[in-house]
């Protein structure tokens, strides 16, 4: 048992570390509003995690035939999505936060909500799944028990990265003011929209040799 728990602490930590436009969302957030929005934000994409996390344990052979049968849809469905994220991200008003009212309400569950539909337009990282899955040879003859400890266990993981991300970033965020922000505003929004524009290129280009050759 003990095994499982380390492994898939380790899974969540490798699983959440990749700088990309969520982790980017997530600094963005917490230097713009604040630590607990941008951990908030974290948990979105722990829960997305844990969402692709079971899929991969329970059907693994169904999701991955889904997947790579529908992978030009979900890749231009997702990437436009990201792109729009990201055009809303470049667009916004760093000064807004920053001169907030204290008795404004802090909305962390649409913190939450965002960054979980973000994670989720990428189906894609079930194969990151599989791929430390078999590295670190987890569940491989699981019952629902020790299944169940082993998603909690990658939930932990991913909790404390983006615990220790944040602490960290929170830190530096009274070294940046309100032009540093709309700068980094600006960098975040570019990244998460051109990664988002050359997935989309790139799935409709597939999909067009596609139809040339079923023609």
């Amino acid at each position: 048992m003990g095994g499982i728990l380390y492994k898939g602490f380790v899974i969540g930590i490798l699983v959440s570390a990749p700088m990309g436009p969520i982790g980017l969302l997530c600094i963005q957030r917490t230097l713009n509003k604040g630590r607990w929005h941008g951990f908030f934000s974290g948990l979105g994409a722990v829960g997305s995690d844990i969402f692709y996390a079971l899929l991969t344990c329970l059907g693994m052979g169904i999701v991955i035939d889904f997947i790579q049968s529908n992978q030009e849809v979900l890749q231009v469905a997702g990437g436009i999505l990201m792109m729009l994220f990201g055009i809303y991200i470049y667009r916004s008003n760093p000064s807004k936060n920053l001169h907030r009212p204290p008795t404004a309400p802090k909305n962390y569950f649409q913190d939450t909500v965002t960054a979980f539909g973000l994670t989720l337009s990428n189906p894609f990282i079930i194969f990151l799944f599989i791929a430390l899955f078999a590295r670190f040879n987890f569940l491989a003859e699981a019952t629902i028990f020790s299944t169940l400890i082993g998603i909690a266990s990658i939930a932990a993981g991913a909790i404390f990265w983006w615990f220790l991300i944040t602490f960290l970033v929170n830190k530096v965020r009274n070294n940046f003011n309100v032009r540093g922000l709309w700068i980094m505003n600006r960098i975040v929004g570019t990244v998460i929209v051109v990664i988002a524009a050359v997935g989309t290129i790139v799935a409709l280009w597939e999909y067009a040799k596609i139809m040339r050759y079923v023609r």
